[in-house]
């Protein structure tokens, strides 16, 4: 038997390959002192109650608002970026639980703003931005504000539920210290007989493995430990969802889905074409599978056979330095400045690199108004780690750019844009090695790795778009989902979705346990749309040069002053049509076209 290889732990990893936390705050002591001087500050918000009316205690009011949120950004990323470098770390954890519990205090202290700002006489709030010039900053988010009149509940109302957020939404909380800090997978064996400690981190290089065995033991392991903990799972998972369709009701919207999308102004007719017309392109998810069945001359095709290339390539080792610089040379098309904004979150360790112990998994972009971006990953030497640098810097570069535009209330990008900037980036990076690879054998692999991913995003998180709308309607209508039912639905769609040809294990059923994006309801279904946009703009940046560069970076500009589909229509992609879904699954098409008449 092999020597069990470890994951290191974080004080074995060199700093440079660790983001630099420290800019935010020097050590937990530090944060302290910030943690005082915001509970010394939030009890000013109160005065403000009543007297709204006046142009000038309107704009103190926001200001001092302004000023409170952004201490409570910066407290509270810290605080969740250590908790993410080790979820066993009672020092952070106790940190994160910390701000959380006081933001509801915060939120509670502010919630008699919008209901009050809602009960002025309708044209006060228009009347008192006109009179006041520097109250003209703030238009747009007042106006964003009393377009969601009929959905704001009284003062008294608001001020329960803000007091009660963080209850509200312990699902999450449950199943990230689950995911992170107690589900332990067994080991298994490596293509050198090693015994390996199976982790969220390395499982996705298992399943790529040329080896079918290893493959199986892997998906097994992986789906069947999750599988132990259902019923606790399909709890957490279905009492966040009525958090959502409670909240929608509270509001007086039609559905919980329209709660998520009505906000920031984004028809539900967006959210049903994305599910609509990826439906009714399923003949391609199809076609894909079965060449995948034949290429690799199996009897039977798995899920855990999805992830294995079609073309033999020997998988380069590619070091965190080297992907960096191939990460740049496929970002060219977007111009200097760009690239120079990429080589400084290189040089000012916005990255934290590579896995350690109790590590959270995965990979995320997240920062503050007053720090730097920050990027977790779990770098694994593979060319998806390197696309993966491209499209967290995509995220990263997309809010540095808007912070530099906007002022506070005005810079975070909404969500349904969160994924344009990021697949923009993975869009010219997979171009670009495909475009300059000369060998056929490698170009070729190059291409199924573009249709893998093109596969996981159109059609899989598609498929994962509508079980979240398929069981947030059953929910409505007063159904009790247990893990059972909820393994039937998923079971159901996998079937839909992938074909007769696909052998569908047991396992598969319980994928839905190990999607943490289910908790932040319907946002999913984003991924295609910003893949979809992302595609387009990609093809602008191509085929038009510096003026669609210039008209992008307007869009990573413009933070959320103004509202997503209406930014994105103005770079020329309108998401309320089917037109940028559908080129993309003509690209996926064209793709697939071409592995079949080299295959």
């Amino acid at each position: 038997m092999g020597e069990i290889m470890k994951v290191r732990k974080r004080n074995e990893i060199d700093n440079k390959y660790k983001w630099n936390i420290e800019k935010l705050y020097e050590d937990t002591k530090t944060w302290e002192i910030d943690f005082e001087v915001l509970k010394s500050k939030v009890p000013e918000l109160q005065k403000f109650s009543g007297k709204l009316g006046s142009s000038e205690e309107l704009l103190n009011f926001l200001e001092k608002d302004v000023e409170i949120s952004r201490l409570l950004d910066k407290l509270g990323r810290y605080a969740f970026l250590r908790g993410d470098e080790d979820t066993a770390n009672a020092e952070f954890q106790a940190l994160k639980n910390k701000i959380s519990a006081y933001s509801a205090e915060v939120s509670s202290a502010s919630s008699f703003f919008i209901p009050e700002l809602l009960a002025l006489p309708d044209g006060t709030v228009e009347k008192l931005i006109e009179d006041s010039e520097k109250l003209k900053i703030y238009e747009v988010y007042l106006k964003k504000i009393l377009s969601q009149k009929a959905h704001t509940l009284s003062a008294e109302q608001e001020k329960i539920l803000a007091s009660v957020e963080d209850c509200l939404y312990a699902g999450e909380e449950i199943y990230d210290m689950f995911t992170s800090a107690d589900i332990v997978f067994p080991k298994i064996k490596d293509e050198s007989g090693n015994e390996i400690e199976l982790t969220e981190g390395n499982y996705s290089t298992f399943i790529k493995s040329k080896d079918r065995q290893i493959r199986k033991d892997a998906y097994e392991a992986y789906y069947g430990t999750y599988n132990k903990f259902k019923n606790t799972l399909a709890t957490s998972l279905t009492a966040s969802m009525r958090t959502c369709i409670v909240n929608g009701k509270i509001r007086r919207y039609d559905s919980a889905l329209e709660s998520s999308l009505k906000p920031n102004n984004i028809p539900v007719e967006v959210y049903e074409n994305v599910v609509d017309t990826i439906n009714n392109n399923l003949s391609s998810l199809h076609r894909y599978v079965k060449l995948k069945k034949r290429v690799l001359d199996l009897d039977e095709i798995h899920m855990y056979d999805l992830n294995v290339p079609m073309v033999e390539s020997e998988e380069e080792y590619m070091n965190y330095e080297d992907g960096v610089e191939i990460a740049l040379e496929g970002l060219k098309p977007l111009g200097e400045e760009y690239l120079k904004i990429f080589q400084e979150g290189i040089r000012e360790r916005w990255i934290d690199v590579y896995e350690n112990k109790g590590k959270c998994g995965g990979a995320y972009s997240r920062g503050c108004y007053d720090s730097m971006p920050y990027i977790l990953m779990n770098y694994n030497n593979q060319l998806n780690d390197v696309s993966t640098v491209a499209h967290e810097m995509g995220h990263a570069i997309h809010a540095y750019y808007s912070k530099n535009a906007q002022p506070y209330m005005y810079w975070k990008y909404d969500w349904f844009c969160a994924e344009v900037a990021s697949t923009t980036n993975e869009c010219l990076f997979m171009d670009n090695l495909i475009k300059n690879e000369k060998d056929k054998k490698k170009k070729l692999y190059l291409i199924n790795q573009q249709l893998d991913s093109m596969m996981g995003t159109l059609f899989s998180r598609t498929m994962l778009a509508e079980f979240e709308k398929i069981t947030h309607e059953s929910i409505e209508t007063g159904n009790h989902l247990s893990a059972d039912d909820l393994c039937k639905i998923f079971s159901d769609l996998n079937i839909k979705y992938y074909g007769t040809d696909m052998v569908l294990d047991q396992c598969v059923e319980i994928k839905w346990s190990t999607i943490p994006h289910f908790y932040f309801d319907f946002y999913m279904y984003q991924y295609v749309t910003g893949f979809a946009a992302a595609r387009s703009f990609s093809k602008m940046i191509i085929e038009e040069g510096e003026s669609a560069v210039e008209r992008y970076k307007v869009f990573l500009k413009s933070g959320c002053s103004d509202y997503p589909i209406n930014m994105l229509k103005k770079a020329g992609v309108d998401m309320t049509t089917s037109k940028p879904l559908e080129d993309a699954i003509r690209k996926f098409d064209e793709l697939l076209d071409l592995m079949e008449k080299e295959l």
